[in-house]
């Protein structure tokens, strides 16, 4: 037999064997593919099982699915599998909660990307959305299945992305969008770097001014689909022309844009790297502070006074970080990106030790989609943290930030079937976390083998 006839051959097998990964329910006359939805009743099996909740593990354990909901979780011998169910005996893997991701941004392209400083101008408006269709899919292969996506670049396109991931267009995880980030006229929210007549943005690209500006901008982010409002409380570090740690918006400002978007039942996220800019977004009642790279010590116990949650990015930082020792960053970015690795290495100490409720955000558009999952290696390497508490930052901490968790977030009878397997054991070795071997969501397996049938 030749080697193309066995290839074919092994590629036969392995479709066989496989639980596709595209939805493949097209309604009736073509038109379009239902919303991709767990049908039926399915066992999962193995060595052990963490509910991201911080309880201990449960061994010998057993996940029973019912369409798109779990109806049951535990030890096998206190687990009955219904007749007739699919069971998928995973063998020596940890089952878990899909993974949250709080801070990403699945449009457009990534850092490193030779034509990424350009794109702003170069790029058709639809080719960051297109790139996002391949960086969800990446997103939700590495056990993420949801995310909160805090800023995109085109009008709108996150709102496209998740149309199209809820309908079964294509395949992703579920998404928070907030539309544009919301800053001032040239701060790190803004398109900078370019003459006079080029990228003037207002209030629906999130650029806006003045508390009057700002609840317009709000209401456009929210009118044209925004899940939860981010706003830039001080410079960043891929930013032209502004101080990582430098306060943008003022005070009354940001009052003004969280009472509009709480008003609104939306929650804000503050990018904030500098000392006094996390404070006045803090004071301001945001949700949670983004990257918190220079948090002080009154800072933290502000934080931990109001609930505010910490979602610091380590990922992001050890990449701005590489990328400015190796070049790919120059000049003031390459020196804002050193100093607020250094800084961020200190804060995360701090707010574990201060005990902030921390979620797990990657900045994902920073680093490669589908890396996402180093960030729990991170939080425990630099931050600290034990490999639980970096789970439950997560999974359980993720869903509470998201507003998510009566649904999400934890692995318990009435949760959606958001479900995630990976090899070995993470209380062990946390890198097992980007060993991710079985993904379903929604019910639907989306990465992972039939192995029985009860």
């Amino acid at each position: 037999m030749s080697n193309y006839k066995l290839f074919l051959l092994a590629l036969t097998l392995v479709s066989c064997l496989c639980i596709s990964v595209l939805p493949q329910n097209p309604s009736p006359l073509g038109i379009r593919p239902e919303s991709p939805e767990g049908k039926g009743t399915v066992a999962l099996k193995a060595a052990r099982l963490i509910d991201g909740t911080g309880a201990a593990p449960i061994n010998n354990a057993v996940i029973v699915v019912t369409d798109n909901r779990i109806t049951a979780v535990g030890a096998a011998n206190t687990v009955r599998i219904p007749t007739g169910a699919k069971v998928i005996d995973l063998g020596n893997v940890t089952l878990l909660p899909g993974f949250i991701d709080a801070h990403t941004h699945l449009i457009g392209r990534v850092l490193g990307d030779p034509e990424g400083d350009m794109a702003a101008v170069k790029d058709y408006d639809s080719f960051g959305a297109i790139l996002g269709v391949m960086h969800a899919r990446d997103t939700l292969m590495a056990g993420f299945t949801s995310v909160r996506n805090v800023g995109a670049s085109g009008r709108f396109d996150d709102m496209a992305l998740r149309k199209a991931i809820n309908e079964g267009w294509t395949i992703g995880p579920r998404m928070e969008t907030a539309g544009h980030a919301i800053g001032i006229t040239g701060g790190h929210c803004d398109e900078n770097g370019f003459r006079p007549g080029v990228l003037q943005l207002g209030p629906i690209d999130g650029v806006a001014n003045g508390p009057e500006e700002i609840r317009a901008a709000v209401r456009l982010q929210i009118k044209y689909g925004a899940d939860v409002i981010k706003t830039c409380a001080t410079g960043g570090v891929l930013s032209e022309g502004d101080a990582v740690g430098a306060t943008q918006y003022s005070f009354e400002e940001l009052k003004a844009l969280v009472e509009e978007a709480n008003k609104l039942d939306r929650k804000v996220a503050a990018h904030a790297h500098g000392t006094e800019g996390i404070k006045l977004a803090v004071r301001a009642g945001v949700s949670s502070i983004e990257h918190g790279s220079f948090l002080d010590e009154e800072g933290a116990r502000m934080m931990v006074e109001r609930g505010t949650f910490l979602v610091p990015t380590l990922s992001a930082a050890e990449a701005v970080e590489r990328a400015a020792k190796t070049g790919v960053l120059k000049g003031l970015r390459a020196e804002k990106a050193l100093a607020a690795a250094a800084a961020v290495r200190k804060s995360i100490k701090l707010a574990v030790a201060s005990k902030i409720q921390i979620a797990l955000g990657t900045d994902a558009g920073v680093i490669v989609h589908g890396a996402n999952a180093r960030e729990f290696f991170l939080m425990c390497d630099w931050g600290g943290m034990s490999p639980m508490d970096s789970i439950v930052a997560g999974t359980m901490n993720g869903a509470k930030l998201l507003g998510w968790d009566k649904n999400l977030g934890s692995l318990a009878p009435g949760k959606w079937a958001d479900i995630v397997a990976v090899s070995g054991d993470p209380l062990k070795d946390i890198h097992a976390m980007e060993k991710v071997v079985f993904v379903m969501k929604n019910g639907v397996v989306y990465k992972g083998l039939i192995v029985a049938q009860n």
